[in-house]
């Protein structure tokens, strides 16, 4: 079986103002995580859902793809297709 790395955007419940990005092997592990305030990053804006996760059998390819995501164009990106 491929094992899959996921690109994920997680957007929080209660304004949906608040985005963050991440890569896992496990979505729903990772996410619990999140919202269990286990991530100091996220802590304060919980609870999290996931808003879009991309699947890569390329660790290397979902790291990079993140990294872009993170950059200015790569928000502004996701903003117009995610």
């Amino acid at each position: 079986m491929t094992k899959f790395y996921y690109v994920y955007l997680l957007i929080d419940v209660a304004t949906e103002t608040h985005r963050y990005t991440g890569v896992t092997e496990d979505l729903q592990t990772r996410l619990a995580k999140h919202n269990a305030g286990e991530v100091p990053h996220t802590s304060k804006f919980r609870p999290w859902k996931i808003e879009t996760a991309i699947a890569f059998s390329s660790k290397e390819k979902a790291y990079a793809f993140e990294a872009y995501l993170k950059t200015h164009s790569g928000r502004s990106f996701a903003n117009r297709h995610f």
